[in-house]
């Protein structure tokens, strides 16, 4: 799986990146037909401090899977960005499941 990490307006650190790397890799174990994923990491301009926004796009065979999710901090919007994403692959296998009998 190819990931693209991309930060718009700031420096993204390394263990910023390692995070997101780890996390999104994670996602390459519950469906081996995923391409590539592209992450978009970015601040919103927002009276509360539920400003950072990370946006996940999942290419997959004949398919592609997003996820975005706000939250406090990049590593919070990031777990549930790829949980969100873990629960669309669960439903896509057991919908294809189901397709096949």
């Amino acid at each position: 799986m190819n990931i693209d990490i991309q930060s718009l307006h700031f420096k993204a650190d390394e263990t910023l990146k390692a995070f997101v790397l780890k996390k999104t890799e994670k996602l390459s174990r519950l469906d081996e037909r995923i391409l590539a994923a592209d992450i978009c990491l970015k601040t919103e301009r927002s009276e509360t401090t539920d400003n950072k926004i990370c946006e996940i796009r999942l290419s997959l065979a004949g398919q592609a899977l997003f996820a975005s999710r706000k939250s406090k901090t990049f590593e919070q919007a990031t777990s549930e960005a790829v949980e969100a994403l873990k629960r669309q692959l669960r439903k896509r296998k057991t919908q294809m499941s189901k397709g096949r009998n």
